[in-house]
């Protein structure tokens, strides 16, 4: 369904019983992302939650009303929870939708119950480090002009969005076969949406730092990250959990960046375990 939040309608999905406790979960890949991945994911909270995912602005198929910043996504969250008349939620965000968790719940504290990411950073310096083993390896042949005008925010419309990201699918998986995970981006349920995209890799990413803001999180918090990811190498997954004091570290030995899809069972049995250590599963 579409919601009009601050003045843009959004593309929403809401599963899950009423009265039970809320989760928003904030979709990956800026311009290449949307409420997919969070629903595949979170939405098998659903027994027990009430799961809010959606399209952020300039996304997916909600509308594109700049500005594409990562405060402006943060608001929409909490006009989200508003929304749906929850006082806290639980926010959770993989890739780039774990900047956008961290930054809801740097935000609004006081409306952060738990905070659950995945394979993410608290500042921009992951991509120094990411660029330098993308440069090293020599398992996938890289057009640098695209991967250089991706990451600096220089793509010229959708279809070359989709150009640019489709080379680089086989970095993100720890085993990548062609078929599962990345691959299956490059379908026709795929919305790349380049605005969003030049937007927060011109204006947001080089800027990101929430290192000092991190420490004063005071809600439990589950870090996890895939052993083999390229993009958001373990070492900043660590920073986050040395950062944020209630928190709460796994890697997962056998996934790439998104071990939620190559070590399913126990991605979510991780994620039940920290909900109901935290109080907020029975």
């Amino acid at each position: 369904m579409f919601v009009e939040i601050n003045d843009v309608r959004l593309n929403v999905e809401v599963l899950g019983p009423e009265g039970a406790p809320v989760l928003i979960a904030h979709h990956g890949g800026g311009g290449i992302g949307s409420l997919s991945e969070p629903k595949a994911t979170f939405g098998q909270l659903a027994d027990k939650l009430r799961v809010v995912v959606f399209d952020a602005r300039g996304c997916g198929q909600s509308e594109a009303e700049p500005p594409f910043s990562h405060a402006q996504w943060a608001a929409d969250m909490d006009a989200l929870r508003e929304w749906v008349g929850a006082d806290e939620v639980v926010v959770a965000g993989g890739s780039y939708g774990g900047f956008l968790a961290q930054e809801y719940a740097v935000a609004y504290p006081e409306r952060t119950r738990a905070m659950i990411l995945r394979d993410t950073s608290p500042d921009h310096s992951n991509l120094e480090v990411a660029f330098k083993w993308a440069r090293e390896q020599s398992g996938v042949s890289l057009d640098w002009g695209k991967f250089e005008r991706y990451w600096s925010g220089q793509i010229r419309d959708d279809e070359d969005l989709r150009d640019c990201w489709e080379q680089m699918i086989p970095l993100y998986d720890y085993s990548y076969d062609g078929e599962t995970h990345h691959g299956q981006f490059i379908g026709s349920g795929m919305h790349c949406r380049h605005e969003a995209h030049n937007w927060i890799y011109r204006y947001d990413q080089p800027n990101y730092d929430l290192t000092a803001s991190l420490p004063n999180v005071t809600c439990p918090t589950l870090v996890t990250v895939g052993r083999g990811d390229w993009i958001c190498p373990v070492p900043f997954s660590e920073k986050i959990a040395a950062l944020i004091p209630n928190s709460k570290l796994v890697i997962f030995e056998h996934s790439g960046h998104s071990p939620q899809i190559e070590e399913p069972e126990h991605f979510q049995q991780v994620m039940r375990d920290f909900l109901t250590e935290s109080g907020i599963l029975a």
